[in-house]
Protein backbone atom coordinates (compact mmCIF):
# COMPACT_ATOMS: atom_id res chain seq x y z
CA UNK A 1 0.00 0.00 0.00
CA UNK A 2 1.63 3.43 -1.20
CA UNK A 3 -0.22 6.14 -0.01
CA UNK A 4 1.91 8.81 -1.84
CA UNK A 5 0.37 7.35 -5.23
CA UNK A 6 -3.16 6.14 -4.31
CA UNK A 7 -5.65 6.34 -1.34
CA UNK A 8 -6.53 4.19 1.32
CA UNK A 9 -10.03 2.89 1.01
CA UNK A 10 -13.11 4.86 1.86
CA UNK A 11 -14.37 5.09 5.01
CA UNK A 12 -17.49 3.80 4.18
CA UNK A 13 -15.58 0.59 3.14
CA UNK A 14 -16.71 -2.56 5.46
CA UNK A 15 -14.11 -4.91 6.99
CA UNK A 16 -15.95 -7.56 9.07
CA UNK A 17 -19.14 -5.54 8.89
CA UNK A 18 -16.93 -2.53 10.25
CA UNK A 19 -16.46 0.84 8.30
CA UNK A 20 -13.46 2.60 8.69
CA UNK A 21 -11.59 -0.47 10.18
CA UNK A 22 -9.90 -1.23 6.58
CA UNK A 23 -9.13 2.18 6.28
CA UNK A 24 -7.10 2.37 9.13
CA UNK A 25 -5.21 -1.08 8.20
CA UNK A 26 -4.59 0.61 5.10
CA UNK A 27 -2.80 3.12 6.41
CA UNK A 28 -0.63 1.17 8.85
CA UNK A 29 0.57 -1.04 6.02
CA UNK A 30 1.49 2.29 4.56
CA UNK A 31 3.52 3.38 7.53
CA UNK A 32 4.85 -0.02 7.84
CA UNK A 33 6.37 0.19 4.25
CA UNK A 34 7.51 3.91 4.75
CA UNK A 35 4.75 5.06 1.95
CA UNK A 36 2.18 6.80 4.44
CA UNK A 37 2.63 10.05 2.23
CA UNK A 38 0.23 12.64 4.26
CA UNK A 39 -2.05 10.24 6.44
CA UNK A 40 -1.91 9.53 9.83
CA UNK A 41 -2.30 6.43 11.42
CA UNK A 42 -3.68 6.78 14.95
CA UNK A 43 -5.08 9.69 13.77
CA UNK A 44 -8.37 9.96 16.16
CA UNK A 45 -10.72 8.72 13.64
CA UNK A 46 -8.38 5.96 13.61
CA UNK A 47 -8.38 6.16 17.85
CA UNK A 48 -11.98 6.70 17.84
CA UNK A 49 -12.12 2.98 16.18
CA UNK A 50 -9.53 1.56 18.29
CA UNK A 51 -11.81 2.41 21.16
CA UNK A 52 -14.64 1.09 19.95
CA UNK A 53 -12.97 -2.13 19.02
CA UNK A 54 -10.85 -2.10 22.08
CA UNK A 55 -7.80 -2.27 20.11
CA UNK A 56 -4.36 -1.05 20.36
CA UNK A 57 -3.08 0.46 17.99
CA UNK A 58 0.93 -0.38 18.15
CA UNK A 59 -0.28 -4.19 18.51
CA UNK A 60 -2.07 -4.04 15.20
CA UNK A 61 0.96 -2.15 13.91
CA UNK A 62 2.90 -5.30 14.73
CA UNK A 63 0.66 -7.52 13.62
CA UNK A 64 0.42 -5.34 10.20
CA UNK A 65 4.35 -5.93 10.24
CA UNK A 66 5.36 -9.15 11.20
CA UNK A 67 2.07 -11.15 9.77
CA UNK A 68 0.42 -9.19 6.95
CA UNK A 69 -1.91 -12.19 5.62
CA UNK A 70 -3.31 -12.92 9.13
CA UNK A 71 -4.72 -8.97 9.83
CA UNK A 72 -8.15 -9.51 9.16
CA UNK A 73 -8.21 -12.75 11.10
CA UNK A 74 -6.42 -10.53 13.72
CA UNK A 75 -9.10 -7.97 14.01
CA UNK A 76 -11.90 -10.31 13.90
CA UNK A 77 -12.64 -11.66 17.99
CA UNK A 78 -12.16 -7.39 18.22
CA UNK A 79 -15.39 -6.91 15.94
CA UNK A 80 -17.33 -10.07 16.83
CA UNK A 81 -16.91 -9.04 20.42
CA UNK A 82 -19.57 -6.53 19.46
CA UNK A 83 -23.29 -7.08 19.40
CA UNK A 84 -24.78 -6.43 15.98
CA UNK A 85 -26.72 -3.11 17.34
CA UNK A 86 -23.90 -2.16 18.59
CA UNK A 87 -21.82 -2.48 14.71
CA UNK A 88 -24.70 -0.87 13.09
CA UNK A 89 -25.09 2.64 15.52
CA UNK A 90 -21.38 2.45 15.05
CA UNK A 91 -21.25 2.69 11.49
CA UNK A 92 -24.56 4.82 11.20
CA UNK A 93 -22.97 7.42 14.06
CA UNK A 94 -19.68 6.93 12.32
CA UNK A 95 -20.90 7.76 8.63
CA UNK A 96 -22.59 10.78 9.21
CA UNK A 97 -20.42 12.24 12.15
CA UNK A 98 -19.17 15.84 11.29
CA UNK A 99 -17.73 19.03 13.51
CA UNK A 100 -19.91 21.65 14.74
CA UNK A 101 -19.68 23.95 11.85
CA UNK A 102 -19.69 26.88 13.91
CA UNK A 103 -16.39 25.85 15.71
CA UNK A 104 -13.06 25.95 15.21
CA UNK A 105 -13.14 21.99 14.14
CA UNK A 106 -16.14 23.22 11.66
CA UNK A 107 -14.18 26.13 10.29
CA UNK A 108 -11.24 23.53 8.99
CA UNK A 109 -13.81 21.74 7.96
CA UNK A 110 -15.34 24.21 5.87
CA UNK A 111 -12.09 25.81 5.17
CA UNK A 112 -11.57 21.96 3.77
CA UNK A 113 -14.44 21.48 2.37
CA UNK A 114 -14.27 24.64 0.48
CA UNK A 115 -11.18 23.61 -1.25
CA UNK A 116 -12.35 20.51 -2.01
CA UNK A 117 -15.86 21.14 -3.60
CA UNK A 118 -16.82 24.74 -2.84
CA UNK A 119 -20.29 23.80 -4.62
CA UNK A 120 -20.90 20.91 -2.03
CA UNK A 121 -22.53 22.12 0.87
CA UNK A 122 -24.53 19.75 1.54
CA UNK A 123 -21.53 17.54 2.68
CA UNK A 124 -21.81 17.89 6.53
CA UNK A 125 -19.67 15.05 7.29
CA UNK A 126 -16.44 13.57 7.35
CA UNK A 127 -16.84 10.54 5.57
CA UNK A 128 -18.26 12.43 2.88
CA UNK A 129 -15.53 15.17 2.59
CA UNK A 130 -13.02 12.48 2.78
CA UNK A 131 -14.72 10.75 -0.52
CA UNK A 132 -15.00 13.99 -1.75
CA UNK A 133 -11.15 14.55 -1.27
CA UNK A 134 -10.61 11.41 -2.61
CA UNK A 135 -11.71 11.70 -5.85
CA UNK A 136 -15.08 9.30 -4.87
CA UNK A 137 -18.71 9.93 -6.08
CA UNK A 138 -20.40 11.31 -3.03
CA UNK A 139 -24.68 11.68 -3.60
CA UNK A 140 -26.01 14.91 -2.95
CA UNK A 141 -28.27 15.14 -0.33
CA UNK A 142 -30.87 17.17 1.47
CA UNK A 143 -30.09 19.68 3.74
CA UNK A 144 -31.45 19.38 7.42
Amino acid sequence: MDLTTSYPASVRQKLHGIVQLQRTIDKGTALAHGSIGEYHYNCPMDKHLFEFLGIDHEALLNEIKTNPSGVAAYVAPFVHAKSAAEIEDFNKGWLSYGPDLTGEAGKYFLDLRNEVAPDRTDVIAWADLLDLDEKRPVPHRVAA
